[in-house]
């Protein structure tokens, strides 16, 4: 996917411009080389396709943003390329973009919420929680050790062979598990939750992988199928995956509120959770998630499920808080590199640790993850 998004300041206006080339596989996952040439075979055009549609030219944009970290390095090269002829060509201010901070500050788009706020991202390549404290200024709480849940459910699906369900065959990995589950049921397996001894707020899923893969291996064995043909339970077991991932992020963000609270990085009364990422678009989560933040008096704010997913919005909108705020404004690119790697913020998992906060029995406070 290009995004390409064009933004002005007066007034403060949006026009996005994605393309989207749809791999002839729906769970092969990424080729960095593949992508890296579909977006140099594209990008020019999209971007001049998105200037034409809006109205305006590149001399009238305020300032070019663009995403810098962390990603794929051999897109991330194309976008960064691309942006800094641009910024040569026309004299414009440079803004570069933090991918996770962008998602983190999508919701104050869409949403009235002031800093501080405790965010949760979910995606395919990402899992982590924070505090966003201001534009540029983020204190990190935990994030997954292994993979991310969006890389979970899209592997789980291409084990569970969902592309030849007849229910889901066109859809996303993700969003086949999640169709599949509501009418499955969750109780037929229980998987034991990650990481139940390390009162921290990290993530876990590669390991929850394993458990759900070993049942499907036994299931298929009993049922006398091969590897490739569908499941007669098939919609149990993605229920139970998917409660299971619901389960194990509630808890972690369960302990990131009552950490937040305990040290007044948050305030007890008024505390916001916000949820972003292509994840975040999962109802059976989300529910679990506003169950939990209405039983801690937090308020749960997501953006619209367009702008949870990766978008060229989330980037330009990026670059506004940050030139209102007079954060990053480059006027000289010298030195300027892209970063595949990149934390977010900075790093307080280990007094999350040290705090060593046990998180109460939820089944007692939340009906819904009641087993």
């Amino acid at each position: 996917m290009t995004p390409v998004l064009l933004w002005w300041t007066t007034p403060a206006m949006f026009w996005e411009k994605r393309c989207t080339v749809r791999r002839k596989s729906i769970y092969s996952g990424i080729i960095p080389v593949v992508a890296q040439q579909l977006h140099r075979e594209n990008i020019e055009r999209v971007v001049r396709e998105a200037l034409s549609v809006s109205g305006v030219s590149v001399r009238e944009l305020a300032a070019i943003a663009t995403t810098v970290k962390p990603g794929l390095a051999l897109s991330l090269e194309v976008g960064l390329q691309h942006s800094l002829n641009l910024v040569s060509r026309y004299q414009k201010p440079f803004i570069p973009v933090h991918h996770m901070e962008a998602h983190a500050l999508t919701v104050r788009l869409t949403h009235r919420v002031e800093f501080p706020f405790l965010v949760l991202l979910l995606s395919g390549g990402h899992c982590l929680l924070a505090v966003a404290q201001g534009v540029s200024d983020f204190l990190l709480l935990g994030q997954s050790i292994d993979i991310a849940p969006g890389d979970m459910l899209d592997k789980v699906a291409r084990r569970l062979s969902l592309r030849k369900h007849p229910e889901c065959h066109s859809m996303a990995g993700g969003k086949a598990i999640e169709h599949l589950a509501q009418t499955g049921n969750r109780q037929q397996h229980v998987f034991r939750l990650p990481m139940q001894q390390y009162r921290n707020c990290d993530f876990s899923f590669s390991g929850l992988q394993n458990l759900v893969n070993k049942v499907i291996i036994q299931k298929e064995k009993e049922e006398g199928i091969q590897e490739g043909e569908i499941l007669s339970c098939v919609k149990d077991i993605a229920a139970a995956a998917q409660h299971a991932v619901a389960a194990h992020i509630i808890q972690r963000t369960y302990r990131a509120m009552l950490f937040c609270i305990k040290n007044s990085i948050l305030s007890s009364k008024n505390a916001t959770l916000v949820v972003s990422g292509g994840v975040a678009s999962n109802q059976y989560i989300r529910k679990g998630l506003q169950t939990l933040a209405d039983a801690n008096d937090f308020a749960l704010l997501c953006p619209p499920p367009r702008l949870c997913t990766d978008n060229g919005v989330m980037i330009a909108w990026n670059g506004i808080e940050r030139l209102r705020a007079g954060l990053g404004v480059l006027h000289s690119t010298d030195g300027i590199r892209y970063e595949p790697k990149a934390p977010l913020g900075i790093d307080i998992s280990k007094r999350v640790e040290e705090d060593s906060i046990k998180v109460p029995k939820l089944k007692k406070k939340i009906q819904w993850l009641a087993s």
